[in-house]
């Protein structure tokens, strides 16, 4: 298992709309809004390496209004 936390940056006045989405994917234990130069952060959950890369590039990279992703892979927690 890979747990990771995934730093979002979005267009002006889509924040919601991909917060929504977020939420929505099974892989994301949580997902919100918060303040600072990241818009969005969400804390995944994933089978491997392989399966984690999948879900940041097919899945969140792949919304519309997402600009720029920055993950971070929880090493001990």
């Amino acid at each position: 298992m890979v747990r990771a936390y995934v730093l979002i940056k979005v267009e002006s006045g889509r924040t919601r709309d991909i917060l929504e989405q977020l939420r929505e994917l099974p892989a994301v234990e949580r997902a919100d809004s918060v303040t600072g130069p990241t818009d969005l952060i969400a804390l995944v959950n994933a089978d491997d390496p392989r399966a984690l890369a999948d879900l940041i590039f097919r899945s969140v990279q792949t919304m519309q209004g997402v600009k720029e992703t920055d993950t971070r892979i929880v090493v001990d927690g």
